[in-house]
């Protein structure tokens, strides 16, 4: 019953041997380098794996919840920052797929799916992380069109991205039901982006403010109604926390690869270490965890390819999960290649930094609690 089906299981196996051929060997440079994955990114639009989302009929793969996840853990597992290509083209478009109309789906996926643009998510600010309703980005009605000025902050590839998806206050007196989404060009007059940031993982994704100064938006770019932003956002996010699961997946599948070959290499006291009783107790847990997270993520992408009610709360539970043993797995492989763990030679160091950011970004997993305890206390939850 729980097997993926053959189109699944062929997407998997093309996906790995464009990562493993194309992605992997950059991988650590990308990394020591801190430059953005240019070779995966040539890599995956040859492949059709950059936007693997977007539907047929404006050119893309038209690939389903479950193959969108596929393609980013498998990426994942050899170079998390490149996972990142699909999973912020999927973040930042889903929007205009969700609420766009059909001209501005035309407008925006066709150019997405021939690897012409890639598409950046603008909901974060200085004070608007956790507290995301707390919008201070104004659009002001201006002719035909609005006005937008504010700042974006931790905006994944900004810079990079031709296409953001924006939220701004369009009523303040409405609170949430006031904020609007627009499409907002890079080329846009009064764009501009401030200096990549220092981080300690994804150091291959550019992460940068996005400053918008007076920026002219016409009424066509709007995503779906005046007012319908804030939930479109959010609606968004219960789909994409999936694809934040699959990323952590991946890393710890590349983590737990790494690591299995290690112990049966390295010898100690005349024998592989693999053969010590306690290195094996956290070999099985690591194993036992990391297929434990990948089966709720699968599960999870079932819910959003459907639109189940319970996606919310399978979102929010896959992304959580995942990335607590995404963070969980790296330490331990860390752990387990000892001083050579700790340098950066060996790949696993790189993973448990860039494994960190699952925690964190797309919502906290202490807000990922929060959004779990409400679905089951209003009682949207399956149980199958």
């Amino acid at each position: 019953m729980f097997v993926l089906s053959e189109e699944h299981q062929a997407i998997r196996e093309a996906v790995r041997a464009v990562a493993e051929a194309k992605i992997a060997p950059h991988a650590a440079d990308v990394d020591e380098q801190a430059r953005y994955p240019q070779e995966a990114h040539d890599a995956l639009v040859a492949a059709d794996f950059h936007a693997p989302h977007v539907p047929e009929e404006y050119g893309g793969a038209g690939a389903d919840a479950l193959a969108t996840v596929l393609v980013i853990e498998e990426v994942a597992r050899v170079c998390v920052s490149s996972s990142l290509i699909p999973a912020v083209n999927k973040l930042g478009s889903l929007p205009v797929m969700l609420g766009g109309n059909d001209q501005l789906k035309k407008r925006y996926l066709t150019p997405l799916a021939a690897g012409d643009g890639g598409f950046s998510y603008c909901l974060s600010e200085p004070d608007a992380g956790s507290d995301a309703a707390n919008q201070k980005t104004k659009a002001v009605r201006d002719g035909d069109g609005w006005r937008l000025n504010g700042v974006k902050r931790w905006i994944s590839n900004a810079g990079v991205s031709e296409y953001y998806t924006v939220l701004a206050q369009a009523d303040p007196e409405q609170r949430s039901k006031g904020i609007t989404a627009f499409v907002v060009e890079k080329s846009d007059e009064g764009v501009s982006f401030g200096a990549p940031e220092r981080k300690l993982g994804i150091k291959g994704s550019p992460t940068r403010e996005v400053y918008l100064d007076d920026v002219w938006v016409p009424d066509d770019r709007i995503i779906g109604d005046v007012g319908q932003g804030f939930a479109i956002a959010m609606q968004t996010l219960d789909h994409t926390r999936v694809t934040i699961a699959a990323q952590a997946v991946g890393v710890a599948q590349g983590a737990l690869d790494y690591a299995l070959g290690y112990v049966q290499e390295r010898k100690q006291f005349g024998k592989p270490i693999s053969d010590f009783q306690g290195l094996q107790f956290m070999i099985a847990d690591m194993g036992m965890k990391v297929e434990a997270a990948r089966q709720l993520t699968y599960a999870a992408a079932g819910r959003s390819e459907r639109g189940d009610d319970d996606l919310t709360f399978f979102g929010a539970a896959a992304k959580a999960f995942a990335s607590d043993t995404a963070m969980q797995v790296t330490l331990d492989a860390v752990q387990l290649l000892g001083g050579y763990g700790f340098t950066r030679d060996y790949p696993v160091e790189r993973m448990m930094r860039d494994a960190k950011i699952t925690q964190i970004y797309e919502g906290t997993n202490q807000v990922q609690r929060i959004v779990m305890a409400r679905q089951l206390l209003a009682g949207i939850q399956s149980t199958l």
